[in-house]
């Protein structure tokens, strides 16, 4: 009898074992505050205490696709397998279409914006932080929709020389409506506080981050913004990442005044670049001055210099009202690059030159006062515009 009881509990074991194991699909209740406890801060540590999941409800990649089908909703799915549901969304995510043709495959389009639009809820929302694993699979469909080669500069299609781009209308991906929710999930993922920069890190590392600076060359000023806020949302919570970001933009600037003279995104990354100077600690360091001699300055010289104007005049206002011995040294720079021909570039330059001398002071001032009263007689001598700069002129002159 005894060895009767002995055999009947181990048999009871082995099929408990066996159910926790199948983890078969569940139906029923949704349970979103099933039990919270089960996840644990990617930041943190599990103490000697604390409850660890089992390996039943840990995601495992699913086999590839072959059709986009809808799914079950997240929220409509038990919280053991949420995690797996979510890499089957994303595998919906990875699925590209064409755009040109809007009734193509539209069934299938829907699907997956719809499903991109419940990812974003569910990243932003905070009702279940996702798996190392998941962050992983998320990151790689970003980059399939994301990086991509961008389309030809129109004038290129054309094959005429490139005009004035402030004339150009401006192009207007037609994968945008994917497009966008991709980036606001990427969005929602870098500024949520459940993400794990140790981990995070993994994902988006320096190549990543690179493609990303590629397509500030967008056409699209919609996919510029979105990117302008995620890089800088990167470089203020991934601050392993800060020196190569700079460096990286530094290069872009390189290539934009030395070679091709045209970049779309050239006054969205000043724009960061802006925040960023603003947050320089003192005394500044040399790689920072060197910064804005190499690349700031000379970007003074490119033609499409209005494109950018405000944002480069406020980067170079930052650095002399941080140290005001730079002021000699951006003073002569601007004078440098001067424009002899362009009457509406001379203009932009004797707009900057005031803002820069009201952050001046007297002993910097007298150190660049003849070459810069030099070229002011020259600008009120000029037949070009010779009443607005007489304007400009005693404006710059009634500050000392």
């Amino acid at each position: 009898m005894f060895k009767k009881i002995i055999k009947g509990s181990r048999k009871h074991s082995k099929s408990d074992s066996t159910d926790a194991s199948s983890r078969p699909p569940r139906s029923g209740n949704t349970g979103l505050d099933l039990n919270p406890n089960l996840v644990v801060n990617h930041a943190s540590r599990p103490g000697q205490g604390a409850p660890t999941s089992t390996n039943s409800s840990s995601p495992v990649v699913p086999p590839p696709m072959s059709a986009v089908e809808p799914l079950p909703l997240l929220r409509d799915t038990p919280v053991s397998e949420r995690q797996n549901l979510f890499m089957r969304k994303l595998q919906i995510c990875c699925f590209l279409f064409d755009f040109t043709d809007v009734l193509k495959s539209a069934r299938e389009k829907e699907i997956k914006r719809q499903t991109l639009l419940e990812l974003v809820d569910y990243i932003q929302s905070g009702s279940g932080k996702i798996t190392e694993i998941c962050q992983e699979e998320m990151i790689k469909m970003v980059g399939i929709n994301i990086f991509r080669s961008l389309p030809p500069a129109s004038h290129e299609n054309t094959g005429q020389g490139a005009s004035d781009p402030e004339e150009e209308e401006p192009y207007l991906d037609p994968t945008w409506p994917h497009l966008q929710i991709v980036y606001e999930l990427l969005l929602r993922y870098v500024v949520s506080s459940d993400t794990d920069t140790k981990v995070a890190k993994k994902y988006i590392d320096h190549s990543f981050i690179l493609k990303l600076l590629d397509l500030f060359d967008s056409e699209d000023p919609r996919e510029r913004e979105f990117l302008k806020t995620i890089l800088h949302r990167i470089y203020g919570k991934f601050m392993v990442h800060r020196p190569f970001i700079r460096k990286a933009i530094n290069n872009i600037f390189y290539r934009f005044i030395y070679e091709t003279e045209r970049h779309s995104g050239t006054g969205e990354l000043l724009e960061i670049l802006g925040s960023i100077i603003n947050g320089f600690a003192l005394p500044m360091k040399e790689e920072h001055k060197l910064f804005l001699v190499r690349a700031l300055i000379p970007l003074h010289k490119p033609k499409p210099i209005a494109m950018y104007h405000q944002q480069l005049s406020y980067c170079i206002i930052q650095f002399v009202e941080k140290d005001y011995k730079l002021a000699d040294t951006v003073i002569r720079g601007l004078l440098k690059y001067w424009p002899l021909t362009n009457c509406q570039k001379e203009v932009l330059f004797l707009g900057e030159l005031e803002e820069v001398l009201e952050a001046t002071q007297s002993a910097e001032f007298q150190r660049c006062m003849v070459p810069l009263f030099r070229q002011i007689a020259r600008c009120l001598n000029s037949l070009h515009f010779q009443e607005t700069a007489a304007i400009c002129g005693i404006h710059l002159f009634s500050h000392f």
